[in-house]
């Protein structure tokens, strides 16, 4: 087993079997612009290394991940250039996305407790996600003056349809393990108490199975979408880009922050 600590991510590869846990606890496991890049990489360097077979993301402690880190965004308006700031945001976005889309392995979600923003949409790219029955599912896009991301205008309306997915994208609605799974978000719900056991032991199994049947089978659902997920990804971004420096963004963003400082 090789285990590696790289700056707010844990890495480890045991068996054929790539775990990428989000190791930022205490700031539930919130996005930095480090952890884009980070996870960019990391995804890349796995898709041509012959020791891995799935890929694994996860969360450290209670969260899964809450999604973008808030206090990036007064760092953009602290800079002075918004724009060029929130361009240089998009782009680390644009890549962590292209490279779930590119991901020629079999990518799992263990999702092991609540989820929001970008750790929700991103799931619609992952091949399998497993959920605690702790786990909650939230896109507060509107609330922040935002757009939808990680191709979720793409994957959302087609895994659950139009109505569920405006509700979650337009209202932020969240959505319990459960609903997640009945509307086909999720594979299977487990246990919170017994979930890293049966999960663990589960991916223990699959990497055991004929790997390059899996790889041709990966490749053959996802050539027919490759190029619709990248159209939705740069779309996304571009509109993300402008809202991001749009003062009805800038104003949700500190209201909120506000909020949380005097909690």
């Amino acid at each position: 087993m090789e285990t590696q600590m790289l700056e707010e991510l844990e890495v480890t590869i045991r068996k054929g079997l790539h775990i990428i846990k989000f190791n930022r606890p205490s700031k539930k496991n919130s996005f930095t612009a480090q952890m884009y890049d980070g996870l960019a990489r990391l995804l890349n360097e796995a898709a041509v290394d012959d020791r891995i077979v799935i890929t694994a993301l996860t969360g450290a402690g209670d969260f899964y991940s809450s999604g973008n880190d808030l206090t990036n965004a007064t760092k953009f308006i602290a800079d002075g250039d918004i724009i060029e700031s929130t361009k240089e945001s998009c782009n680390r976005i644009r890549n962590f996305v292209s490279a779930l889309i590119d991901y020629p392995k079999i990518l799992v979600a263990v999702v092991n407790g609540p989820a929001y923003g970008i750790a929700v949409t991103t799931l619609g790219l992952c091949d399998v996600v497993y959920a605690s029955d702790k786990a909650y599912f939230q896109t507060p896009f509107t609330k922040l003056g935002l757009v939808a991301e990680g191709c979720s205008s793409y994957t959302f309306p087609r895994i659950m349809g139009i109505s569920k997915a405006s509700e979650m994208i337009f209202f932020g609605h969240q959505m319990g393990a459960n609903d997640a799974k009945e509307c086909g978000l999720v594979s299977q719900v487990f246990p919170h108490t017994t979930f890293e056991q049966q999960v663990w032991s589960k991916l223990e199994q699959f990497v055991q199975m004929p790997k390059q049947s899996m790889m041709c089978s990966k490749h053959l659902i996802r050539a027919q979408i490759s190029e619709e997920l990248h159209k939705a990804n740069e779309a996304e971004c571009k509109e993300l880009g402008e809202r991001m420096h749009s003062e009805e963004c800038i104003t949700a963003v500190f209201q909120i922050l506000n909020r949380r400082s005097k909690m």
